[in-house]
């Protein structure tokens, strides 16, 4: 009992610090249960999965990329609405592998002159591309080919001395120009290189409305007021003023022929779509073409109260008609009768 066994050690042996890794003798870290996959699986470096500076987000957002098929969704809003990690925090993911080579974002002018974002995931880690100017047009300097020794060179000739006024300057590169867009416009007098434009569509015109009869500014201006209106009805008929002038005349059509503004504020706000509209102005030309009212008849009542109206009864006299005005009984001539007597 007094001797002690000399090979047993005298403390617990840890793992060396260099090699963190390694498994321990008490039987902890990983270990792997692989499968060889066959079908549906991608090659990612280890040079991701264990990158030192990349976050979490960031390395599993790398292997999705990596895995998704050519044509896939790979924007912000695909992204957030497929994980639950909010936009921001994949945005910021974006970026670190936009920084550390694994993504690239480029832009591309379609055939119809629209500019579209393509996502490109690198599976080994680049240095970010250097955006070139989009319209830069002249082709970059080259390095002229060696001479091969078998092409057939031109005798010497008798060595003439220049002076340096004579020198020719060196020829530079053609420039090429780059072929007209129809969506495009170069402005006038400008070189190659310089920032284009693009030209607004023409606006498509708005459907015709009804002319009145009578074109007073005074009936105008009241159609004008009322189209302003219209948007505390309903905000999306907020007009322009080009479209207000426009469908003045088709309102004041329609107050002419003895419609309350009431009744034309009726008719162009009561049942509009639920959609968005894209063009109210287009709507409210076609309602006023469509719904216009016939003209008031010919001869109208004057305005003002009604004539009265008397009740017609027999005299009790001569058993004639008449029309009686209150409590009368008799008619004029057996009433004036009736006096002489």
């Amino acid at each position: 009992m007094g001797n002690q066994n000399p090979s047993a050690p005298p403390r617990a042996q840890s793992a060396p610090a260099d090699n963190p890794t390694r498994t321990r003798r008490h039987g902890g870290g990983i270990t792997h249960d692989n499968t060889r996959h066959t079908t549906r699986f991608v090659v990612i470096g280890n040079h991701l999965v264990q990158h030192k500076e990349l976050s979490l987000l960031a390395i599993g957002l790398g292997c999705h990329l990596q895995s998704l098929p050519t044509g896939a969704g790979a924007d912000i809003k695909t992204l957030a609405a497929r994980f639950p990690e909010g936009s921001t925090r994949i945005a910021a993911a974006l970026r670190e592998l936009e920084a550390h080579g694994y993504l690239r974002r480029e832009r591309h002018r379609t055939t119809t002159g629209r500019i579209v974002s393509r996502t490109v995931s690198c599976n080994q880690p680049t240095a970010p591309a250097r955006r070139e100017p989009a319209n830069t047009a002249v082709c970059p300097d080259r390095r002229p080919a060696p001479r091969s020794s078998t092409e057939p060179t031109a005798p010497p000739g008798p060595l003439r001395p220049t002076r340096p006024s004579e020198e020719q300057p060196p020829a530079s590169p053609p420039e090429q120009t780059p072929p007209p867009h129809p969506h495009r416009t170069t402005p006038a007098g400008t070189g190659t290189g310089t920032r284009t434009r693009l030209t607004p569509r023409p606006r498509k015109a708005l459907p015709a409305v009804p002319q009145p009869s009578c074109t007073a500014p005074a009936l105008l201006q009241q159609a004008a007021d009322l189209l302003t209106t219209l948007r505390r009805r309903d905000p999306r008929l907020l007009l322009s003023t080009p479209d207000t002038a426009h469908l003045a005349p088709g309102v004041a059509a329609w107050l002419e022929r003895d419609v309350t503004p009431t009744a034309v504020r009726h008719a162009l706000t009561s049942d509009l779509p639920d959609a968005p509209l894209r063009r109210p102005a287009a709507l409210l030309a076609h309602r006023l073409t469509a719904q216009l009212p016939p003209p008031p008849p010919f001869g109208a009542a004057p305005a003002g109260p009604p004539p009265p109206r008397y009740a017609v009864r027999n005299c009790d006299g001569c058993d004639r008609g008449f029309r009686a005005v209150g409590a009368e009984d008799r008619c004029r001539g057996c009433r004036a009768a009736g006096s002489a007597v």
